[in-house]
């Protein structure tokens, strides 16, 4: 299997499958220097982690990284820093239930990846999905914790963070939200008047045996203008494929997104200003990207995170011999995937900022 790494200066390479001994990556690229540890990863890792609530798998992973590689610090140093060289980080898998696939190891899964792997390849792993597990998401997340030191690295402060905003069918008005309320509930939603409205209707979905999508809004704040380029490497749609990337989404949209269709060529368009700090822009329909290149305002993405597809419900299928059947997918598994994808698209986001603005530096000084 080709194609496990993303970035050109800041590379990441994802090893590992969902039932394996374990998963991890190594970042390569990362400048010496910046002081890195353990707990610096593993604060985006706990929120990633499954089991932490009723509304997500219960596999019970504890998700401890380990710093193989990449660091050092001696008796002189207060902490480690990085020393240029590739970082290599694992996650031990210790909670696999691989019986609970074995009833479903000769038939395809509808909504899965189990048809495609098997014709592409000949053999799939069908404990969890193998390598399109969203298991392998806890190495991205990983880098994406080194990507962040990166970009603090670089510019100061850079934020970037990531909230829930539709639930299935239950949406939130954006006049409720508050990004410090994605720390104080399980659904990462910056509105607090959602969550118990969120709490049943998933409640709901679980007890049902089924399952629900999401949308989440992710935004950069503290990038400079100038990263990217404005044909082979538009930094939205490297953002767009990155985010595309993460398991289960099948839809993103930068700035206004979709929403631009249906706008006049004034509204849409972002006016300037001069400013005391310089150029002012008074809305950003953009997403903070112009011609392939930041404009200095928030990066904003959306993405939608379709159905988790291992539900109760029987649905048909066939078997790798052909015979039709139907399949219940039984164990534990996240009754709407995008409340942990939440972290994931911050990894993500984070991961092709750290490697454009690499570039950037490279390219222009």
């Amino acid at each position: 299997m080709s194609h496990n790494t993303i970035g050109h200066l800041f590379r990441v390479t994802t090893f590992g499958e969902s039932h394996g001994p374990a998963l991890g990556c190594v970042v390569d690229g990362c400048p010496p220097g910046i002081a890195l540890s353990e707990s610096d990863i593993q604060a985006d890792l706990d929120r990633r982690r499954p089991g932490t609530s009723r509304f997500v798998t219960q596999r019970r992973e504890p998700d401890q990284v380990r710093i193989l590689s990449g660091t050092f610090a001696d008796e002189r140093m207060e902490e480690a820093r990085t020393t240029g060289t590739p970082i290599a980080l694992l996650i031990e898998n210790l909670d696999q239930k691989s019986k609970d696939y074995s009833d479903i190891r000769d038939k395809f899964r509808p909504g899965h990846a189990d048809f495609t792997y098997w014709s592409k390849y000949g053999l799939r792993d069908y404990r969890g999905g193998g390598r399109a597990s969203a298991r392998e998401t806890a190495a991205r997340v990983a880098a994406g914790a080194v990507a962040r030191k990166v970009l603090n690295h670089l510019y100061g402060r850079v934020e970037v963070r990531a909230a829930l905003i539709q639930m299935g069918t239950k949406s939130i008005a954006r006049a409720g939200w508050d990004w410090t309320e994605t720390a104080n509930n399980p659904f990462f939603c910056p509105d607090r008047a959602a969550v118990p409205i969120w709490s049943t209707y998933l409640d709901e979905v679980r007890k049902s045996g089924s399952s629900c999508g999401g949308i989440i809004e992710v935004v950069a704040e503290g990038i400079p203008p100038g990263l990217g380029a404005p044909i082979y490497a538009k930094l939205d749609a490297e953002i767009a494929a990155a985010l595309m990337g993460i398991n289960a989404v099948k839809g993103v949209e930068i700035g206004s997104g979709f929403a631009a269709a249906a706008a006049s060529g004034e509204d849409n368009a972002d006016e300037l200003r001069q400013g005391p700090q310089g150029p002012h822009f008074l809305s950003n329909h953009a997403g903070g990207i112009l011609g392939g290149i930041s404009t200095g305002q928030p990066i904003v993405a959306r993405l939608a995170v379709k159905p988790t597809s291992s539900i109760l419900t029987p649905r048909r299928t066939i078997e790798v011999s052909g015979a039709q059947t139907e399949i219940v997918t039984k164990g534990r598994h996240d009754p709407c995937v995008a409340i942990r994808a939440v972290p994931v698209a911050e990894a993500m986001l984070a991961i092709v900022l750290a490697d454009q603005a690499l570039r950037h530096r490279g390219q222009c000084g």
